[in-house]
């Protein structure tokens, strides 16, 4: 039998040595420090990343699943979510959990509102929960985990936003709770939350806000003096919100809260075992091991920065990002989806492919994300955009030019893989390309 590709060394290699490896290993991975990356980092300045690094670093070896072994992340996570909860509206009655980023926020809501339902509405044994087609996948996967049945219901056409009264239309007696996202990760819009947490609040089940993107960034979007639709706590009706610190929050990866209105809904979130030989076991989200670093780096984030800070953040952001949707409308071919509230948007065009144009935007050194139904490329804008919003629009206005002047030319970049995944109608195909895909990219080459 063959052994595999990579095997542990005989003798331990170098600590210079390994350093230099890893510095040439990371060339290939993109470059979003020059501001030509439009997801996935979240950077305030080099100094706030120098800072967070520092604090990781102090609490690197520390593990949050005792409490009480190391009661410096306890504080720092009880008063993340106390300043949260704060931002979002909340009392002192409010309470909540870190975890390590949305997906498991969002995992620990679903799996909370399950249990809760079980002792709550004892009568429902094949749970359900109703949410907008624009709702994170994350939903999708903790149905999948959780045996909780996904009723996804098609937004609005027009504002893109969830449809109320189809939301309401899609309860049944088995619904145990509702989601509406603050903002949706396609098109930055705020989905109505008021009113569905009315409708929520009216057949006692949960109302879950997903505003684990724009949480830390709608507040002060609102300070700024912007129309922002209520979300948070403040809405009669919403019991649960969930907010990436690793995000707008400017923390460190692998920090992000979910939070409840009462503590008598949160308990559902523990897992609790007293019978195992190794002790009493307890846990509040889904891992055991829980990093210090992240944790200890997000209050940090939080200390250091402030409302006035934030605020700051978010006035440099917005100004950037407005003059990127009036670029991007004054260009004839493309035009913005839907009305985004904050900083996160997506365009497209009914003159030219919008694929193609992504792909030609990454060869002059791009990336912008690719989303479907309709086509579009998706921007997140960051205070490091603000400095190449007119080498942007330039770029973009040459490369729409470029395609409209041979619109012959195909691309071999993603232009052709998403525009085959676009014509399969059997999406289970899609699922299983998409599948062998991801399963390529982690074979050793």
């Amino acid at each position: 039998m063959a052994r595999p590709k990579v095997v542990l060394p005989e003798n331990g290699i170098s600590e210079e040595e390994i350093l230099k490896k890893m510095e040439v290993i990371r060339e290939d991975d993109i470059n979003w420090k020059d501001g030509k990356v439009w997801s996935l980092v979240y950077h305030a300045s080099e100094k706030h990343t120098e800072m967070l690094k520092k604090a990781s670093a102090m609490f690197f070896s520390k593990n949050a699943l005792s409490p009480m072994a190391f009661p410096s992340l306890k504080k720092f996570e009880t008063e993340v979510i106390s300043m949260a909860v704060d931002l979002f509206g909340g009392d002192n009655r409010c309470c909540g959990s870190m975890t390590s980023g949305g997906t498991e926020s969002l995992l620990m809501a679903v799996k909370t509102y399950r249990d809760w339902a079980r002792v709550k509405l004892p009568h429902i044994k094949e749970p359900e929960m109703v949410v907008p087609s624009s709702a994170h996948p994350s939903f999708d996967k903790a149905a999948d985990y959780f045996g909780v049945k996904i009723v996804k219901v098609p937004v609005d056409k027009e504002t893109h936003r969830a449809d109320v009264k189809a939301m309401e239309n899609a309860l049944t007696e088995n619904t145990i709770m509702m989601v509406g996202s603050a903002c949706d990760f396609p098109r930055g819009v705020v989905d109505p939350i008021s009113e569905l947490a009315s409708i929520a609040r009216e057949r006692g089940i949960g109302m879950h806000v997903d505003a684990c993107l724009g949480g830390f960034m709608l507040p002060f979007v609102k300070m700024l003096g912007n129309n922002v639709p209520d979300f948070d706590f403040s809405v009669p009706g919403v019991t649960s919100i969930s907010a990436d610190v690793h995000k707008y929050g400017y923390g460190a990866k692998g920090a992000s809260t979910i939070m409840y209105r009462r503590e008598r809904v949160w308990k559902h979130q523990f897992s609790v075992y007293t019978d195992w030989s190794g002790g009493i076991y307890i846990s509040p989200s889904m891992r055991g091991t829980r990093p210090g670093g992240p944790i200890a780096a997000a209050w940090a984030s939080m200390k250091v920065l402030g409302n006035d800070g934030y605020l700051q953040l978010a006035k440099v952001v917005m100004k950037a990002t407005k003059e990127l949707i009036d670029g991007i409308n004054q260009i004839p071919e493309l035009y913005i989806i839907g009305d985004p509230v904050m900083s996160v948007f997506c365009f497209t065009s009914e003159a030219v492919d919008i694929y193609n144009l992504g792909d030609l935007m990454d060869k002059k050194g791009w990336h912008l994300d690719r989303i479907q139904f309709p086509n579009a490329l998706h921007m997140m804008v960051n205070p490091h955009h603000a400095s190449i919003v007119d080498t942007f629009l330039k770029d973009l206005r040459e490369a729409v030019k470029e395609i409209k002047e041979h619109p012959e030319a195909s691309s071999d970049g993603d232009a052709a893989i998403y525009g085959m995944v676009a014509s399969l109608s059997d999406r289970n195909k899609v699922k299983d390309y998409i599948t062998n895909f991801l399963k390529s990219q982690y074979k050793i080459k």
